[in-house]
Protein backbone atom coordinates (compact mmCIF):
# COMPACT_ATOMS: atom_id res chain seq x y z
CA UNK A 1 0.00 0.00 0.00
CA UNK A 2 1.40 3.36 -1.03
CA UNK A 3 0.73 6.16 1.45
CA UNK A 4 0.34 9.82 0.55
CA UNK A 5 0.41 13.20 2.26
CA UNK A 6 -1.15 16.18 0.47
CA UNK A 7 -0.04 19.74 1.16
CA UNK A 8 -1.80 22.73 -0.37
CA UNK A 9 0.16 25.99 -0.28
CA UNK A 10 -2.39 28.78 -0.26
CA UNK A 11 -2.64 31.91 1.84
CA UNK A 12 -6.37 32.29 1.10
CA UNK A 13 -7.04 28.57 1.53
CA UNK A 14 -5.26 28.49 4.89
CA UNK A 15 -7.48 31.37 6.08
CA UNK A 16 -10.66 29.62 4.87
CA UNK A 17 -11.24 32.21 2.13
CA UNK A 18 -10.92 29.71 -0.75
CA UNK A 19 -11.96 26.07 -1.09
CA UNK A 20 -9.05 23.67 -1.69
CA UNK A 21 -10.15 22.07 -4.95
CA UNK A 22 -6.63 21.06 -6.05
CA UNK A 23 -5.94 19.10 -2.87
CA UNK A 24 -9.27 17.33 -3.33
CA UNK A 25 -8.32 16.39 -6.91
CA UNK A 26 -5.04 14.88 -5.70
CA UNK A 27 -6.82 12.92 -2.97
CA UNK A 28 -9.42 11.58 -5.42
CA UNK A 29 -6.87 10.60 -8.06
CA UNK A 30 -4.57 8.68 -5.73
CA UNK A 31 -7.42 6.97 -3.88
CA UNK A 32 -8.86 5.92 -7.25
CA UNK A 33 -5.71 3.84 -7.90
CA UNK A 34 -5.77 2.33 -4.42
CA UNK A 35 -3.28 4.53 -2.58
CA UNK A 36 -4.02 5.62 0.99
CA UNK A 37 -4.10 9.32 1.86
CA UNK A 38 -2.75 9.74 5.40
CA UNK A 39 -3.27 13.49 5.74
CA UNK A 40 -4.38 16.54 3.75
CA UNK A 41 -3.40 20.00 4.97
CA UNK A 42 -3.63 23.58 3.78
CA UNK A 43 -0.83 25.89 4.84
CA UNK A 44 0.06 29.50 4.02
CA UNK A 45 2.68 30.29 1.41
CA UNK A 46 5.44 30.43 4.02
CA UNK A 47 8.65 28.56 3.29
CA UNK A 48 9.35 27.50 6.89
CA UNK A 49 5.79 26.24 7.38
CA UNK A 50 5.99 24.24 4.14
CA UNK A 51 9.38 22.80 5.11
CA UNK A 52 8.13 21.79 8.56
CA UNK A 53 5.05 20.08 7.13
CA UNK A 54 7.11 18.20 4.51
CA UNK A 55 9.55 17.06 7.20
CA UNK A 56 6.68 15.97 9.46
CA UNK A 57 5.02 13.97 6.67
CA UNK A 58 8.31 12.34 5.60
CA UNK A 59 10.02 11.76 8.95
CA UNK A 60 7.12 11.25 11.36
CA UNK A 61 4.17 10.04 9.27
CA UNK A 62 6.61 8.23 6.96
CA UNK A 63 4.37 8.60 3.92
CA UNK A 64 5.71 7.23 0.65
CA UNK A 65 4.76 10.33 -1.35
CA UNK A 66 4.14 13.97 -0.53
CA UNK A 67 2.19 15.78 -3.24
CA UNK A 68 2.10 19.54 -2.95
CA UNK A 69 -0.16 21.86 -4.87
CA UNK A 70 0.32 25.58 -5.30
CA UNK A 71 3.19 27.96 -4.85
CA UNK A 72 5.15 27.02 -7.98
CA UNK A 73 4.69 30.19 -10.02
CA UNK A 74 6.44 33.54 -10.28
CA UNK A 75 4.71 35.36 -7.42
CA UNK A 76 7.04 36.47 -4.62
CA UNK A 77 4.82 34.37 -2.28
CA UNK A 78 5.35 31.20 -4.38
CA UNK A 79 7.99 29.40 -2.31
CA UNK A 80 7.01 25.73 -2.55
CA UNK A 81 9.99 24.82 -4.81
CA UNK A 82 12.42 26.51 -2.41
CA UNK A 83 10.91 24.64 0.56
CA UNK A 84 11.17 21.38 -1.38
CA UNK A 85 14.80 21.98 -2.34
CA UNK A 86 15.62 22.65 1.31
CA UNK A 87 14.17 19.36 2.62
CA UNK A 88 15.04 16.85 -0.12
CA UNK A 89 18.30 14.93 -0.11
CA UNK A 90 18.27 13.89 -3.79
CA UNK A 91 16.60 15.53 -6.76
CA UNK A 92 14.42 13.67 -9.27
CA UNK A 93 14.49 16.13 -12.18
CA UNK A 94 12.75 13.81 -14.63
CA UNK A 95 9.45 14.17 -12.79
CA UNK A 96 8.97 17.94 -13.18
CA UNK A 97 10.52 17.75 -16.66
CA UNK A 98 7.87 15.20 -17.69
CA UNK A 99 5.09 17.30 -16.19
CA UNK A 100 6.26 20.45 -17.99
CA UNK A 101 6.68 18.54 -21.26
CA UNK A 102 3.13 17.19 -21.09
CA UNK A 103 1.72 20.54 -19.98
CA UNK A 104 3.44 22.41 -22.81
CA UNK A 105 1.21 20.45 -25.19
CA UNK A 106 -1.75 22.13 -23.49
CA UNK A 107 -0.43 25.63 -22.76
CA UNK A 108 2.78 27.54 -23.49
CA UNK A 109 2.60 28.91 -19.95
CA UNK A 110 3.68 25.52 -18.63
CA UNK A 111 7.27 26.68 -19.08
CA UNK A 112 6.68 29.11 -16.23
CA UNK A 113 6.30 26.30 -13.69
CA UNK A 114 9.10 26.17 -11.13
CA UNK A 115 7.96 22.78 -9.76
CA UNK A 116 10.60 20.54 -8.20
CA UNK A 117 10.69 16.91 -7.10
CA UNK A 118 13.05 14.93 -4.93
CA UNK A 119 13.58 12.28 -2.29
CA UNK A 120 13.85 12.68 1.46
CA UNK A 121 14.71 9.38 3.12
CA UNK A 122 12.12 6.96 1.73
CA UNK A 123 9.66 9.68 0.70
CA UNK A 124 9.20 11.18 -2.76
CA UNK A 125 8.14 14.84 -2.76
CA UNK A 126 6.54 16.31 -5.89
CA UNK A 127 5.32 19.85 -6.52
CA UNK A 128 2.14 20.04 -8.60
CA UNK A 129 0.45 23.15 -10.02
CA UNK A 130 -2.09 25.09 -7.99
CA UNK A 131 -5.09 24.65 -10.30
CA UNK A 132 -7.32 21.57 -10.34
CA UNK A 133 -6.88 21.29 -14.13
CA UNK A 134 -3.09 21.51 -13.84
CA UNK A 135 -3.08 18.95 -11.05
CA UNK A 136 -5.09 16.49 -13.15
CA UNK A 137 -2.84 16.89 -16.17
CA UNK A 138 0.45 16.65 -14.28
CA UNK A 139 -0.50 13.95 -11.80
CA UNK A 140 -1.79 11.76 -14.65
CA UNK A 141 1.69 11.93 -16.19
CA UNK A 142 3.44 11.08 -12.93
CA UNK A 143 1.29 8.29 -11.53
CA UNK A 144 2.02 5.66 -14.16
CA UNK A 145 5.76 5.55 -13.35
CA UNK A 146 5.77 6.78 -9.77
CA UNK A 147 4.58 3.51 -8.24
CA UNK A 148 7.61 1.68 -9.64
CA UNK A 149 9.95 4.39 -8.36
CA UNK A 150 8.46 4.09 -4.88
CA UNK A 151 8.83 0.31 -4.96
CA UNK A 152 12.52 0.72 -5.87
CA UNK A 153 12.98 3.31 -3.10
CA UNK A 154 11.30 1.05 -0.53
CA UNK A 155 13.30 -1.97 -1.69
CA UNK A 156 10.22 -3.98 -2.70
CA UNK A 157 11.19 -4.03 -6.40
CA UNK A 158 14.61 -4.45 -7.82
CA UNK A 159 14.33 -4.84 -11.54
CA UNK A 160 14.04 -1.63 -13.57
CA UNK A 161 14.47 -3.15 -17.01
CA UNK A 162 11.29 -3.86 -18.88
CA UNK A 163 10.89 -7.17 -20.67
CA UNK A 164 10.82 -6.90 -24.47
Amino acid sequence: MITVGVITASDKGSRGEREDLSGQVIKSMVEEIGWEVKDVVIVPDEQRVLEQKMIEFADELKVDVILTTGGTGFSPRDVTPEATLTVVERLTPGIPEAMRYASLKVTPRAMLSRAQAGIRGKTVIINLPGSPKGVKECLAVVLQSLEHGIEILKGTAGECAQKP
